[in-house]
């Protein structure tokens, strides 16, 4: 079930979404998460840029909110399809491992590599990289 925290001093804000099914659950709260990683990577790049500039200016911050909007929006859609593609291969495989990591992260890589109009063997690449990447994370969270 998705969650967010907020928390300041003793004071803690927990919020849940539950939408009634754990696929859903588990894409919304991935799209969420990491959709938040790519709008605050934005921000503080953006930030960075104006004290480098020391200028901030109202177009500035607009152009600003409109890329972190974009960023976060994909970010959180690459993160949705591949959570819900690791949970969708764990439930028809019965089994919880790395494996499902590899398939989901092919299956995401192809399918996102597909939507974004690329042929042939860019598809297989981005699914290649897409399980290389899904494995490796798998195996370090093991390790840690």
């Amino acid at each position: 079930m998705p969650r967010a925290g907020l928390s300041a001093g003793s004071s803690k804000v927990d919020v849940a979404i539950d939408l009634g099914n754990p696929l859903l659950n588990r894409t919304v709260d991935g799209f969420l998460k990491i959709g938040a990683v790519g709008a605050f990577r934005v921000a503080a790049e953006d930030a960075f840029d104006c004290l480098q500039s020391g200028s901030v200016s109202k177009r500035k911050l607009e152009k600003t909110l409109e890329k972190m909007c974009k960023e976060g929006a994909y970010w959180g859609a690459v993160a949705g399809v591949y959570v819900g593609m690791e949970y969708g291969v764990e439930r028809v495989r019965g089994e919880y491992d790395w494996k499902n990591a590899l398939i989901g992260g092919i299956a995401s890589g192809a399918l996102i590599s597909a939507a974004s109009n690329n042929k042939g063997n860019k598809i297989a690449k981005d699914a290649i990289t897409g399980g290389a990447i899904a494995t490796a994370i798998e195996f370090i969270n093991y390790l840690t």
